[in-house]
């Protein structure tokens, strides 16, 4: 599903308007009415609404919204600011049809506002602005949003936080921004809801289809992409009847060290999980026969050193290889992960401290293959970028990485990010706060490798990789509840999750 700017859900919008034969008043009003059916399902009428809307279209939306709810006996207060002593047409109509409903409640902000006494059982509608704010908000709009964040009273967003930008808020002043409990947004997500530093934001958010039309979507130019159920089924491979072991690839990862076999035994039971026809985890002496045991299905080779990863190893027989987990940083070790990628020809997945051996000999880039897979988290990222301010400068950046070095970046976290070569963003939508926990980049270091070992392209391997891995913590989540669960039950719960993807 492609994101589409704030520039480009307008232009929709009027494209709506013109094929589909319906004036933006009516489209209007059929966004205000999903807005009150949602704002309906929450609160019942002892509540007391508060309507604070702005001279735009946003504004038009909260006064239908106010309208409606009036006709529903709701108690409703309007406050309209029309500094400017001009309102957008469909706002005028709406204030008129108000009017015409017998609504008095109603005050009209053209210079001093006198601000209403909230309380912890009002509901305020947010419409002061939309996504067609391209400036912080300063002066008495600012002094409003921040009289409201001040507020016990609920917060409901109409399709955006007002003061907040649809996609950069880098030079945004974030007290000036509308703190929402819920954010009822038009269509589409705006790209900035995908972005941690906004959540508390925007709250809870629903999207509201209110029918727009599809062919623009269809037709728009956007590098930006909610990953779809639909979209990751089409790319599993299915396996033919007599299909064998080796036609599904032979995987290799390194990892572990002294203390740290358990990262090389999460990579491993999650390659094997995914599908993998053979797996060699080479790894220090140590972890031998700890992961002989634990992953009884993978061959173990054995590194020269007893407790570090320090020796080259042949990749004649592999199709894949994985490398990272639990590996350490001793510097001996880092310059073989340096060495061992200057030597790696076929597809491969770097991880954890590979990425670290990477940030250390950033002189070393070019020894990483072309296509491979970075999984950084946001500090193994900023490692190689450079310190970010926020999300949006840090995608900036990895798209920027990704393009020079010809590689792929999943920038882990709520809503994992693929970055292709090409400045292509995949926003994955699966997976839950319980994820957060050791180990849990490592089954997906596994996950990767198993998929480029059977001959899935580094886009296909990022896209489902990351799906299949945030499905299985969900299904995990539903088993063991997002704080007790840990990487193995993310394991433990692939099975379960490829069952999901292949039931026709």
């Amino acid at each position: 599903m492609k994101i589409l700017s704030c520039t480009q859900q307008k232009e929709a919008d009027a494209y709506t308007i013109e094929h589909d034969s319906i004036l933006s008043v009516n489209l209007m009003e059929k966004a205000a009415g999903l807005i009150t059916e949602a704002i309906c399902r929450r609160w019942n009428k002892s509540h007391r609404i508060v309507v604070f809307a702005g001279p735009g279209n946003n504004g038009g939306d909260a006064v239908a919204v106010a309208r409606m709810l009036h006709l529903k006996n709701y108690q409703v207060k309007v406050i309209l600011f029309n500094i400017k002593g001009t309102l957008s047409d469909d706002c005028l109509t709406n204030i008129k049809r108000l009017q015409e409903c017998g609504f008095t409640d109603y005050t009209e902000v053209s210079t001093q506002f006198d601000p209403p006494k909230l309380t912890a059982d009002d509901i305020i509608i947010d419409g002061l602005f939309g996504t067609g704010l391209n400036s912080p908000l300063s002066g008495g709009f600012a002094a409003v949003v921040q009289y409201i964040n001040a507020s016990p009273a609920k917060v409901v967003s109409i399709d955006i936080p007002s003061g907040m930008m649809g996609e950069d808020n880098t030079r945004n002043i974030r007290q000036n921004i509308i703190k929402a409990d819920l954010t009822l947004t038009i269509n589409l997500p705006k790209l900035s809801f995908l972005f941690a530093e906004n959540e508390d934001l925007i709250g809870e958010l629903e999207v509201l289809d209110i029918g727009i039309n599809k062919e623009f979507s269809e037709k728009a130019d956007s590098k930006n992409f909610i990953i779809e159920k639909k979209e990751v089924t089409n790319i599993i491979k299915p396996r033919k009847k007599f299909s064998h072991k080796g036609n599904f690839g032979h995987a290799l990862i390194i990892a572990g060290s002294y203390g740290m076999g358990g990262a090389a035994a999460l990579a491993g039971k999650s390659c094997m999980r995914c599908g993998a026809g053979l797996l060699t985890i080479h790894t220090p002496v140590c972890n031998h026969q700890m992961l002989q045991i634990n992953v009884p299905e993978a061959m173990v080779q054995d590194d020269m050193d007893d407790r570090y990863f320090a020796e080259v190893t042949d990749l004649d027989n592999y199709q894949a290889l994985g490398i990272g987990p639990g590996l350490g940083q001793e510097e001996f070790t880092a310059q073989a992960i340096i060495n061992q990628l200057k030597e790696c020809y076929i597809p491969a997945v770097i991880d954890a401290d590979a990425i670290n051996a990477l940030s250390e000999y950033r002189n070393q880039l070019n020894c990483v293959p072309n296509s491979s897979i970075l999984t950084p988290h946001i500090k193994e990222l900023e490692r190689l970028v450079g310190r970010c301010s926020n999300s949006y400068e840090r995608i900036q950046k990895a798209k920027d990485l990704a393009s020079y070095m010809h590689i792929y970046i999943i920038l882990k976290g709520a809503w994992s990010v693929v970055i292709t070569p090409e400045g292509e963003c995949h926003f994955n939508p699966t997976g839950n706060p319980g994820m957060a926990t050791g180990g849990s980049g490592d089954v997906l270091t596994g996950i990767l490798t198993s998929l480029l070992a059977q001959g899935y392209s580094s886009k296909e391997a990022c896209i489902l990789g990351v799906y299949l891995h945030g499905m299985a913590g969900d299904i995990a989540a539903e088993r063991m509840g997002e704080i007790s669960m840990n990487a193995s039950d993310i394991v433990n719960a692939l099975p379960e999750a490829w069952k999901n993807l292949t039931n026709k």
